[in-house]
């Protein structure tokens, strides 16, 4: 590990204005779960540290019942997975909390941070000069490629590891940054960018920018939800798939709904075919059957990885009789 100044500011003001001065050569840090890491690994070496953890008003959860949930970007992810409010009225949040690593890191581990974290590619975590770590090759495409993605890929193949950032699209939430002096908002899809856009980072965060805090509207008084992770350990591990699903269902039957994946792009991804097939959904199994059959039909698998496809509908067909029996 490099040696760096560890700067810890009282305000965002001064947070972002020491992240835009330096720049590239410069990070934020909350809880560092994933940030302590890529430091002693070295795939970060900045000069200065900027701890985010002084800055007031950024781990607080607030519930109005016509704004919506707002919750603070340092609030931790035990925060988000105990909380009785998030457990009632979003519930695919409270369970996506609930499985993310172990009881230790979820502890220290932010919101902010895990929608912030880098990919968990081990040619991106190693010693490999890839595309995202300014190289010309992505070396999963012709080498191991078990966990990456079979949608959105090219010219690199990663996926996205947030298990906070799938339970958040299907809620159709947004996120609040702060620009340096004023505050902006931008929907929770809009806030990632695949490797075509940028293949050196994960999001739309400019130097100084920092995430505040995360909304989400109010639900329908008939909408459930629920997540589910298909992980290859039970404890401390990222998902293999997972699925995130807000319907509104009445009578057996899908009025409408949202349905967003994890592990299978470099994005949380959601798919607004997939969301249209979902209004008016008749839940039997002969309907559930051919709507899963259809999904992922323009995947572009890998020579490793195209067990995820059956995988992703089969979770989806799961969690959907679990919600529309509730």
């Amino acid at each position: 590990m490099v040696e760096f100044d560890y700067l810890q500011p009282k305000t965002l003001e001064e947070a972002s204005g020491l992240l835009q001065k330096n720049k590239e050569k410069s990070i934020p840090y909350s809880g560092g779960t994933d940030a302590l890491s890529l430091l002693k690994n070295e795939i970060l070496s900045p000069e200065k540290v900027i701890n985010l953890k002084n800055i007031p008003n950024l781990n607080t959860i607030e519930y109005d019942e016509k704004k919506g949930l707002s919750i603070g970007s340092l609030v931790t992810i035990d925060e988000i997975a105990k909380n009785p409010i998030i457990a009632k009225k979003y519930s695919v949040l409270s369970e996506a909390a609930s499985n993310i690593a172990s009881p230790q890191l979820r502890n220290v581990g932010t919101l902010g941070g895990n929608l912030n974290q880098r990919p968990r590619c081990w040619y991106f975590r190693k010693d490999f000069d890839c595309i995202r770590k300014g190289g010309y090759v992505c070396y999963a495409v012709m080498g191991e490629n078990k966990y990456h993605c079979i949608l959105g890929g090219g010219p690199c193949y990663i996926v996205h590891p947030s298990d906070m950032a799938v339970a958040l699209t299907a809620l159709d939430a947004s996120i609040e940054i702060f620009s340096g002096k004023d505050f902006r908002t931008v929907s929770v899809k809009d806030f990632f960018v695949l490797p075509r856009v940028d293949t050196r980072k994960e999001n739309i965060l400019q130097p100084g920018e920092i995430v505040t805090k995360v909304k989400i509207p109010v639900l329908d008084r008939n909408v459930v939800s629920g997540y589910y992770k298909f992980m290859e350990r039970e404890v401390w591990d990222f998902a293999v798939v997972s699925v995130a699903l807000a319907v509104n269902v009445s009578g057996g039957k899908i009025k409408n709904g949202k349905v967003a994946y994890g592990g299978i792009a470099p994005v949380s991804w959601m798919d607004d075919k997939i969301n249209n097939a979902l209004t008016g959904l008749v839940v039997n199994e002969s309907s559930l059957e051919k709507f899963t059959s259809q999904l992922f039909a323009d995947a572009m698998p890998l020579r490793q990885n195209r067990y995820k496809i059956p995988l992703a509908r089969n979770l989806t067909k799961k969690m959907i009789r679990r919600l529309v029996s509730e």
